[in-house]
């Protein structure tokens, strides 16, 4: 197992230094899913939810996530994204799956922004039915795909 590149030699947390890397094209891919009542999905995918249309805002929201992860993760660096695409989709009977693929060409990869869009697009459905369904639970929020840069390609099992 490599070092952790975000502490220096004495132990302390440090933003990793990029700058001599090459800017390259690079890819993330990551997945997750919320798990709730049947019930509650029925009414996701009829449209009929009192707050709108669920997964097109939390669609909006994965996105807006995406770009303002070094806001909200302290040693991300602030990147000039160049793709950002959320899907959700129903998965009877009881859950949404969402995907994230984020794309950049610079010298750190995109693995953060794909996993902060899938989280912040479930926490948004969430936000939007739990007045339906308390019970639903955020699961398997993980990378599946990194792509480029020194370290080559990452591919989940």
């Amino acid at each position: 197992m490599s070092e952790l590149s975000h502490f220096d030699a004495a132990g302390h947390a440090r933003m990793v230094d990029v700058s001599a890397k090459a800017a390259t094209a690079r890819t993330a891919i990551a997945r997750g899913r919320v798990v709730m009542a049947p019930a509650t999905l029925a009414l996701i995918t009829a449209g009929t939810a009192a707050k709108g249309d669920v997964l097109g805002i939390a669609r909006l929201a994965g996105i807006m996530a995406a770009k303002r992860t070094a806001d909200l993760i302290p040693l991300c660096h602030p990147l000039m994204l160049s793709k950002v695409t959320l899907n959700l989709r129903p998965a009877p009977p009881d859950a949404v799956e969402i995907e994230a693929e984020v794309k950049v060409t610079g010298q750190t990869g995109v693995e953060m922004e794909a996993l902060t869009a899938v989280s912040i697009a479930a926490l948004t459905v969430y936000d939007m039915v739990k007045a339906v369904d308390r019970g639903m639970r955020i699961d398997a929020i993980r990378l599946v795909l990194k792509a480029g840069g020194k370290s080559g390609t990452f591919e989940a099992a």
